[in-house]
């Protein structure tokens, strides 16, 4: 087993303890599988620490509930701020275990926690990739639980994440409604 192959087994045994099941596997493992199989798709020449980013960017991620921080607005960024530094460790720790240098864990780590959304190359990539997943699994069972204002502002946003190329390729690949569909031509 060479050290990629060992880091995406230790996260993906690491998710397998998540309780929440969805199609017959620990959810956070059946993400960081679907985040793999997005991330080779969009991006096949990905370095290794951005195709271990992507597969451990939900890590453990029921371990911090979002119940445990306060209502509202700061307590979600709160929440959301803690998981990426709660993965970004994780994922960092399983790197060099698996042998990556601290050089290689500290970029995923910062992919992981977005820093450089729109400078970064790597950053952006995971976020495209991030965005496909949603909006390939997700979005159809998310989008019936949410007001329609709500979603349309939640749809904005995924947009506004992704690189130009991203929404392009998002606007061939997805039959969206138009209201949708004209979130990503901007």
């Amino acid at each position: 087993m060479n050290r990629l192959e060992q880091a995406f087994a230790m996260i993906d045994a690491a998710n397998a303890a998540d309780p929440t099941q969805e199609d017959g596997q620990p959810a956070a493992q059946l993400y960081g599988q679907r985040m793999s199989a997005e991330m080779e798709r969009l991006f096949p020449n990905a370095s290794a620490p951005l195709k271990i980013a992507a597969r451990g960017q939900h890590i453990e991620r029921w371990t911090l509930k979002r119940k445990d921080f306060p209502e509202g607005r700061a307590g979600y960024l709160t929440w959301r701020s803690e998981l990426a530094k709660h993965h970004a460790r994780r994922v960092g720790g399983i790197m060099q275990e698996a042998g990556y240098s601290e050089d290689d864990a500290a970029a995923a780590g910062r992919m992981i926690r977005k820093e450089g959304i729109k400078r970064d190359a790597d950053v952006q990539a995971l976020e495209d990739v991030i965005c496909f997943v949603f909006l390939k699994w997700y979005f159809s069972p998310f989008a019936g639980t949410q007001d329609p204002d709500k979603l349309d502002r939640i749809v904005a946003k995924t947009a506004r994440k992704m690189s130009a190329e991203g929404r392009a390729r998002v606007l061939d690949e997805f039959d969206l409604p138009e209201a949708f569909a004209e979130k990503f031509r901007v």
